[in-house]
């Protein structure tokens, strides 16, 4: 059995299945436990959560974690009931044939496996090519299109039916920590804030945001409605420590060695500079990670909003990052909590992080 047990608000978190425009499992989780604990709690045209406590207070911090995942979506049934698919985010296609899958359609969820032609069946040729999207497909056991479509509609949206697991003591292994746990770690950061009725100078918004994996789109319009000063964005990042991946071309972390700091010109340097001090006080253990350009990542567009924020990143380590199976230390989850509550704290009333 194992000896780690997982947060039951990230665990509920990790079973829900939110694709990119369909995040609607995901928010019920985040209304259920951080809504209580707000000020105020809102959501906006794109499915955000945005929850504020200490409403009068300033500089106005925002916190971003995306709660979407990678998906499927519905474009096609042919005559004789088999459902095609585009992507939902970026997928590596040499993976996606023979999974099974869960769509969500309007009378419930509907199990099906990813085909595609047997290996037997294939000219040598054949073999060595990845498949392209319109040539796998989704078999729900349907004998014609009429049968299909009654169970599935085209834009039902699908995930794989991979479920998170721990595999040893506090690492884990789920579809879609990519990132349910920065959507986890921003909305329990605020949870801890107010249970302990944390003396804050600063206005703390936790945004749960929406459709990152097709271009940060739910940072851009809740970063314009937040109108912060200083944010920091959590999203998962590569734990460079397993095979066949070069320090010389990706940097050097590793799972377990705690949250990673980010530095380039999407950060802005006060603020990495604080996230560093925060973490030595609280004696939590971080790793660095260098990018020279906009990241990947929600911090792209919440630094750009409205007349710029003074941005900060923290990423989770993770390996295996877009497979139906990554892998996570969970006590870096944790760490990465501690960090976020302990800057929160530490940003005293009226402070500025221009430069």
């Amino acid at each position: 059995m194992p000896d780690y047990r997982a947060p039951d608000f990230l665990v509920e978190l990790l079973k829900a299945k939110s694709p990119s425009g369909a995040e609607a499992q995901a928010q019920a989780v985040y209304d259920h436990f951080v809504k209580p604990h707000a000020d105020t709690y809102a959501n906006d045209a794109l499915g955000c959560r945005l929850a504020t406590l200490n409403v009068k207070g300033a500089p106005t911090v925002m916190f971003a974690g995306h709660m979407d995942e990678l998906g499927l979506i519905i474009t096609y049934v042919n005559k004789d009931g088999y459902l095609y698919f585009d992507t939902i985010g970026g997928h590596d296609k040499s993976i996606i044939s023979g999974r099974r899958v869960i769509i969500q359609t309007a009378h419930g969820p509907v199990k099906g496996v990813t085909g595609k032609r047997a290996i037997h069946l294939m000219e040598e040729s054949d073999r060595k090519k990845v498949p392209e999207i319109h040539e796998i497909w989704i078999d729900i056991a349907a004998k014609t299109k009429a049968e299909a479509l009654k169970r599935v509609a085209i834009g039902d949206v699908a995930t794989y039916d991979h479920e998170f697991e721990l595999i040893n003591g506090s690492v884990g292994t789920a579809r879609a920590f990519d990132n349910k746990v920065g959507a986890y770690v921003v909305g329990e950061a605020l949870i801890r804030l107010a249970k302990e009725k944390a003396k804050l100078g600063a206005r703390i918004v936790s945004v749960a945001t929406t459709q990152e994996e097709i271009g940060v789109r739910g940072a851009q319009t809740s970063a314009f409605s937040v109108d912060p000063h200083i944010a920091l964005a959590v999203d998962v990042g590569h734990a460079t420590d397993h095979p066949d991946c070069d320090p010389r071309k990706y940097g050097e972390t590793k799972l377990g060695g705690g949250p990673i700091l980010c530095r380039g010109p999407n950060i802005n340097p006060k603020v990495y500079d604080r996230l560093v001090a925060c973490a030595k006080k609280a004696k939590i253990t971080v790793q660095f990670d260098a990018d020279p350009r906009p990241t990947g990542t929600d911090a792209r567009a919440i630094q750009m909003a409205r007349g710029g924020v003074a941005c900060g990143l923290v990423s989770i380590p993770l390996r295996y990052m877009h497979t139906p199976s990554e892998v996570v230390d969970l006590e870096d989850v944790e760490n990465c909590v501690k960090l976020f509550v302990a800057f929160a704290k530490s940003i005293e009333k009226g402070e500025s992080f221009n430069w």
